[in-house]
């Protein structure tokens, strides 16, 4: 059997009040995918609002550009996917076996207190099945629970997107939260490495990756937990 990976994306376009318009991370989205589809697993892709999520545009940008973003950008059957996401609120965790958050500015403003997103991630923790992010969606575990209440990644090794990363892009002033404080408020064990390197971590059923550069990594990682 095929395993199934839910991937759940970003609805929010404005860069907080600078005119300049956010999204996801193209190469957090692409690595994964095809990480996933290569490996032969079934994609579903979900957003909060449903429908075509917003691409980041300098994450689209030339001096951006990956292998596997370059494969995304020739791929009609992915774009096709891409343009008629799920709404978020209407998937179950029960139809997967996993769930992946891409990163990019823009789960900051749409995931990190989004009910539904939650819910969804305390079901996969519920039943015992991995969820994974990179880069800024780390966010999106900062409210999430397990069964006794407690902060899913207290005590946990966790990633993200560090502060002298935030700094490096110049938006310290203009995003709502800096995720490595935030994941260490929450009790997080967080953890990184030089800005822009590779850092994927695994504790338990949580799978983080600091950076773009991260996302293939924190894939096979979650390949790894679905074995």
């Amino acid at each position: 059997m095929a395993k199934k990976i839910l991937m759940v994306l970003t609805s929010h376009v404005e860069l907080g009040n600078t005119g300049h318009k956010t999204g996801f991370w193209v190469e957090e989205f692409a690595a994964p995918y095809y990480a996933f589809i290569d490996a032969g697993a079934e994609v579903t892709l979900a957003s909060v609002k449903g429908g075509q999520p917003p691409i980041d545009p300098n994450s689209a940008a030339p001096d951006a550009a990956t292998d596997a973003t370059k494969r995304f950008d020739n791929d009609s059957a992915a774009q096709t996917l891409m343009a008629n996401t799920k709404a978020l609120g209407d998937v179950n965790a029960s139809d997967f076996d996993a769930v992946f958050y891409p990163g990019g500015h823009g789960p900051l403003w749409d995931l990190v207190d989004n009910t539904d997103s939650i819910s969804l991630i305390e079901d996969f923790i519920k039943t015992e099945k991995p969820v994974a992010a990179v880069c800024h969606a780390s966010a999106v575990f900062l409210n999430a629970k397990n069964s006794d209440g407690s902060a899913l990644v207290a005590g946990k090794k966790v990633t993200g997107f560090s502060n002298s990363e935030e700094a490096a892009v110049q938006l310290t002033d203009i995003v709502p939260l800096l995720v490595e404080d935030e994941l260490i408020k929450k009790g997080g064990d967080y953890q990184k490495t030089d800005d822009w390197g590779v850092l994927a971590l695994v504790d338990g059923l949580l799978i983080t990756g600091q950076n773009p550069a991260s996302s293939e990594l924190a894939a096979q990682k979650l390949l790894t937990q679905l074995g």
